[in-house]
């Protein structure tokens, strides 16, 4: 772990910003896009920089903004990696959201998001909270390869149901399906099934597959050889260089996936989810009189 003096903390326009408080991450999770050389990190990945004035940029920001909205984190590092508990950033963050009359979806995939929950029950009271979810495989014992140092998928259900309990919406990410890891029939119901006990809005989905890029491929490739013997042979075969590698099952999984979604009312395409999680209600769009 190491600081740095950020120059600004949200990117985006429109009804949605976002803002990355960490770079970097612990989690260890092998499919991780967020390693690719696109991104152009200059530091090791697990060497996490922290943005250590990032609440002092995100107040600054947000007293700027004339027009309510949703501020989003987590997209690229997730808000509630490990160095979160003793530094408090994304609690702080919160904070200042909460006193600027903001909403916030966050996204994760780690259970110490629950000692913010009063917290967010407060944003989601004054404005709007939408917490993300990413549930990758329903085997834990499975989940501690892909996912080695964040909590189980179960526990991740648990959290889903502490949000249904505050009344606080949730989205869950079932991405990435990984061919011939994950990307069973089996796998894909008992998320969905989860999903639906734990009254979820609505759950993403990209097709069923993964992406690999230049950085990401090569630590990827080398957790299959750990993991998976023989399976690395098995993907360059099958797709060479591709980034976009969709599951062998990923027709058939598409059509359960959309059939248990419309069974059960949850929003079905990435489109509506993000414009769920992004709609912020009319009355706290409009300026107040201390913005005037």
């Amino acid at each position: 772990m190491h600081f740095t003096e950020a120059k600004g903390i949200l990117n985006g326009s429109g009804g949605t910003y976002g803002m990355n408080i960490y770079r970097g991450c612990t989690h260890g999770c092998i499919y991780c896009d967020s390693r690719s050389r696109c991104y152009q990190f200059t530091h090791p990945f697990e060497d996490v920089e922290v943005k250590r004035n990032a609440p002092e940029l995100l107040e600054k920001a947000l007293r700027s903004k004339r027009k309510k909205c949703m501020i989003g984190t987590g997209s690229m590092s997730d808000p509630y990696m490990h160095c979160e508990e003793k530094l408090g950033l994304t609690r702080k963050c919160l904070e200042i959201i909460l006193e600027n009359g903001f909403g916030a979806a966050i996204q994760t995939k780690s259970d110490r998001i629950l000692r913010d929950i009063d917290l967010l029950d407060e944003i989601n009271r004054s404005a709007k909270c939408v917490v993300q979810m990413t549930l990758t495989t329903y085997d834990d014992d499975l989940c501690r390869i892909l996912e080695p140092n964040v909590c189980s998928t179960k526990r991740r259900i648990e959290v889903l149901e502490r949000m249904r309990e505050r009344g606080i919406p949730t989205i869950v990410w079932l991405t990435p399906i990984l061919p011939f890891i994950n990307d069973t029939e089996e796998n894909v119901t008992a998320i969905l099934n989860e999903c639906v006990r734990a009254g979820v809005k609505g759950v993403i989905d990209f097709g069923m597959g993964m992406t690999l890029r230049e950085g990401d491929r090569e630590y990827y490739y080398a957790a299959l050889d750990r993991h998976f013997p023989g399976m690395k042979e098995r993907y360059i075969r099958r797709y060479g260089n591709a980034y976009e590698l969709p599951s062998p099952n990923a027709e058939q999984l598409t059509r359960l996936f959309r059939k248990i979604c419309e069974e059960n009312g949850l929003l079905p395409t990435p489109e509506a989810c993000f414009g769920f999680i992004g709609e912020l209600p009319e009355k706290y769009q409009q300026i107040s009189l201390f913005d005037l």
